[in-house]
């Protein structure tokens, strides 16, 4: 388990506002990893999309699961990534929206490796709100390497 942002960071590059992760609940290596999400409704994106009624983008909660999928593999590797390396989201498939997610709402992720070969990465994601499930997807992840 992660409670700390600041150790969410040592592993993934994202920073305010496009850190998607508040804390990892759960973690076994190669295999699963639960995260969460706070949705409040000083969100910066809630300011532009339907200020009127704020809804969390669906894209935002598939980047969100690409962020724990790229967290499962980072932590899967052992000790923290290089600021060299990254996984860089290669594939959503599968994706549906099953209902809306609001300001006060906890969102949680749980991803499972479906397969891992030469970098790539496959998983199965699950986003749920009070176990009722919002969105689930097939997120492909690859291993990059920054140039100098």
């Amino acid at each position: 388990m992660i409670d700390d942002v600041r150790e969410i960071v040592k592993y993934l590059p994202h920073r305010y506002p496009f850190l998607m992760i508040d804390r990892v609940l759960t973690f076994e290596k190669d295999v699963s990893l639960t995260a969460l999400k706070n949705i409040t409704a000083n969100e910066p994106i809630f300011t532009g999309h339907f200020p009127q009624a704020p809804i969390f983008p669906g894209v935002l909660i598939t980047e969100a699961m690409a962020q724990s999928c790229a967290m499962l593999a980072f932590k899967s590797q052992g000790g923290y990534p290089s600021e060299k390396t990254l996984y860089l989201l290669v594939g959503i498939d599968n994706a549906r929206f099953k209902q809306q997610v609001i300001p006060g709402d906890q969102i949680h992720f749980a991803v499972k490796t479906l397969k891992v070969r030469r970098g790539i990465w496959k998983f199965d994601a699950v986003a749920t709100v009070d176990d009722n499930v919002v969105c689930t997807a097939t997120i492909i992840i690859a291993e990059n390497e920054i140039d100098d």
